[in-house]
């Protein structure tokens, strides 16, 4: 339906780790999406023909996407089971939704019967990775996954300089990273980051991936607090307004 209604949308979260081989269950869809004046309407009819409907705030605004706040819906499904839907146009530490979209990969979901296969756009590897950098704990564990998973696919291939700076850059397996740093030591020797650091002087690699977790946390904890000030003043807004229909009701 999406593709149908020439939507530019990129999967991203848990579904998308399935994909790249990093197994979550999820039973929520997230969504990166275009929040141009064009795109928006085209996503608003394409979620109307689903009969999506938002749940909790904010309202399916352009303001509140390019605020980086989520937009959550609600699509109902066979058997009285609902699909959230979870829309973002901006997020911490990523880039813009133009850039994604030119890295995107695309993916062919296998055809059910009676169905043809579901093309799918997926956001890249390097982006997820990025978009997973959250406050909450259960996404590093998914960052770790989703990177070893690239590095045991390719550390065998011939080795292009994008893809070895991706893995020096984010891998959170020690073994793995002093692996690679063995590996490729004039790169590494150019990297700064202290987990590379470490590994190269035979250090602790352990203390400098949790160091940075927990920098990349506070940091997202910082990003999120005047966001989350303006959900709790558009719930108290809307838990007045209902007061006040209920009271003239």
């Amino acid at each position: 339906m999406i593709r149908q209604h020439n939507v530019s949308a990129l999967l991203m979260g848990g579904q998308a780790c399935v994909l790249y081989g990093a197994a979550e269950y999820s039973r929520d869809l997230d969504l990166a999406v275009l929040s141009g004046a064009r795109a928006l309407p085209r996503l608003a009819t394409a979620l109307q023909a689903l009969n999506a409907k938002v749940i909790a705030v904010p309202p399916f605004e352009k303001r509140w996407l390019d605020r980086g706040h989520a937009v959550h819906f609600s699509i109902p499904g066979d058997s009285g089971r609902t699909l959230r839907v979870d829309v973002m146009s901006q997020m911490r530490g990523v880039d813009a939704f133009a850039d994604l979209w030119d890295r995107r990969l695309e993916v062919e979901l296998p055809a059910m019967e009676g169905s043809e296969a579901v093309p799918v756009a997926v956001m890249a590897l390097e982006d997820l990775v990025c978009a997973k950098k959250t406050q909450r704990d259960k996404d590093w564990p998914m960052i770790r996954r989703l990177v070893d998973a690239s590095y045991v696919a390719g550390r065998e291939d011939a080795r292009n300089e994008r893809r070895v700076r991706f893995w020096l850059s984010e891998l959170r397996s020690p073994e793995f990273l002093a692996e690679l740093v063995t590996d490729e030591p004039q790169r590494a020797a150019e990297s700064r980051r202290p987990a590379v650091i470490a590994a190269r002087n035979g250090d602790d690699v352990s203390t400098a991936l949790a160091a940075e977790q927990q920098h990349e946390m506070a940091a997202d904890r910082a990003y999120w607090a005047p966001l989350r000030r303006e959900l709790e003043q558009l719930r108290h807004e809307a838990r007045r307004g209902l007061r006040d229909d209920t009271s003239s009701s």
